[in-house]
């Protein structure tokens, strides 16, 4: 059988090819799990602190690398410069964050029933975890799913999107020089390959779309081992008549529209309570004035979609509105320039349960949808089978609590946009958009390890 090989190719300019790889088969990847799992059992016998030394080592190299690794996500997936600056500033942080986790107290001990002897209860890493991700943020995910999963005695055997290939595989050199060898592993491969390393590994972390986080999610309780997916959103953001129009236009329009829309925190539905004019016309000349083009460009905002799929997406989403009566107020059609480039969508006059209020496109659009009041717009937003994320703008602090406290979402800011996350935080949503313990911060332990209790008497009487 001839050998599988993908390309990786720039969205800004899809003859610029970044990486020619040759594609793991499935019947290798046993193998690769089987070298993880051996430099597994000599890292978790490391001592806490050397560990912690590895990961601060590790960021140190991302840091020193923060030019080539910024240059390469741009060109590779066509994030805007300011952004793939920030994503690779954030990706040092994780490392040096978890790498100080290492440190924490890794049990707790409890009062025995007999008064004499010890019980505690402490944490193990599971072994090998599989870990998933898609393109969007190619280096932020794998490194908040690898940096708490190697903190915590783990090895990983990490499955990157096709499309962020390079980055991917760059990341990784960067980190495994500083850990054994063989217990970090980049995987380039398909979904066959992919559906062995879930059959294979003790935990599996993944992020991407409903459709394959479902089978992901099926593939690995199917053998027992533990996981947890992020599958997207159909994020809301409420606006009530109180609210300061201009502000929350800017931060709703940049919600939608950066980097393309190509974030599972985007919001892509505006819920505007009461008169929705004024806040349309604001909202569409923010939309207008966000700098669209070349992401190598420090000033660009909107970037290219990831590729020719992702365009038609959106240009099918907004021909579907218009043949639902709806009306596409700005952008609905392809810019013409080299590249995969499609002009920021608003549409309004559709139904909330229509296609496009109901299902993520994944690209720069969103509806616009009027409430009378407060309850029938927290209605609206909650009738999706996503929760991911959710934000209120209103000038008013009892208001927001309220409204905060009734959404179905597992993220909720208020006047500020949908999208962005901390890293210290915990992350994920509820219904569709998420299965299994939360990510990032503390929360990610839980996940990435086992509780074992202990219990010590004493020897004699």
């Amino acid at each position: 059988m001839p050998t599988k090989t993908y390309q990786s190719r720039s969205p800004q300019d899809p003859e610029d090819v970044l990486v020619s790889a040759e594609l793991v088969e499935p019947a290798a990847v046993p193998a690769v799990v089987s070298g993880a799992r051996q430099a597994q059992a000599e890292w978790s016998g490391l001592a806490a602190p050397a560990r912690a030394n590895a990961l601060n080592q590790a960021a140190q190299s991302v840091e020193q690398a923060s030019a080539e690794l910024i240059e390469l996500g741009v060109r590779e997936v066509g994030k805007p410069r300011t952004e793939m600056a920030g994503e690779v500033a954030r990706g040092v942080s994780i490392l040096r964050y978890y790498a100080q986790q290492v440190l924490d107290p890794d049990g707790a001990t409890f009062p025995s029933s007999d008064g004499r002897s010890l019980l505690m209860a402490r944490r193990k890493p599971h072994g090998v975890v599989g870990l998933i991700t898609p393109w969007n943020f190619p280096v932020a995910i794998p490194l908040w799913k690898a940096a708490p999963a190697l903190a915590f005695g783990n090895a990983v055997v990490l499955k990157p999107a096709r499309q962020a290939l390079a980055t991917a595989l760059r990341l990784g050199e960067l980190i495994s020089q500083h850990l054994p060898g063989g217990l970090l592993e980049i995987l380039a491969a398909d979904g066959a390959a992919a559906d062995v390393l879930i059959g294979s590994a003790d935990a599996v972390s993944f992020t991407g779309s409903v459709e394959v986080g479902r089978h992901v999610v099926a593939e690995a309780t199917r053998h027992g081992a533990p996981v947890q997916a992020e599958m997207g959103g159909q994020n809301p953001s409420i606006v009530l008549s109180d609210a300061d129009v201009s502000r929350a236009a800017d931060a709703v329009a940049t919600a939608m529209m950066s980097y393309a829309g190509q974030k599972c925190t985007a919001t892509s539905r505006v819920i505007v309570v009461g008169d929705p004019s004024n806040f349309t016309d604001a909202l569409v000349a923010a939309v207008e004035k966000l700098p669209l083009g070349d992401p190598a460009e420090a000033t660009t905002v909107v970037g290219p979609v990831i590729d020719e799929g992702a365009r038609a997406a959106v240009l099918d989403a907004a021909d579907g509105a218009r043949a639902a009566g709806g009306r596409v107020v700005t952008g609905g059609v392809a810019t013409g320039q080299k590249g995969w480039f499609v002009r920021p969508t608003l549409v309004e006059g559709i139904s909330p349960r229509a296609d496009l209020a109901q299902n993520e496109v994944f690209g720069p659009i969103a509806v616009l949808l009027p409430a009378r009041d407060v309850d029938e717009a927290v209605a609206i937003a909650n009738d999706v089978s996503f929760g991911l994320a959710a934000a209120v703008f209103t000038t008013d602090l009892d208001r927001a609590l309220a409204v905060s406290g009734r959404l179905e979402a597992g993220m909720v800011k208020v006047n500020a946009p949908t999208s962005g996350v901390d890293f210290y935080a915990p992350f994920g949503g509820v219904k569709g958009s998420s299965y299994g313990p939360r990510e990032q911060g503390k929360a990610a332990r839980d996940f990435y390890t086992w509780s074992q209790t202990i219990t010590v008497s004493p020897g004699r009487a």
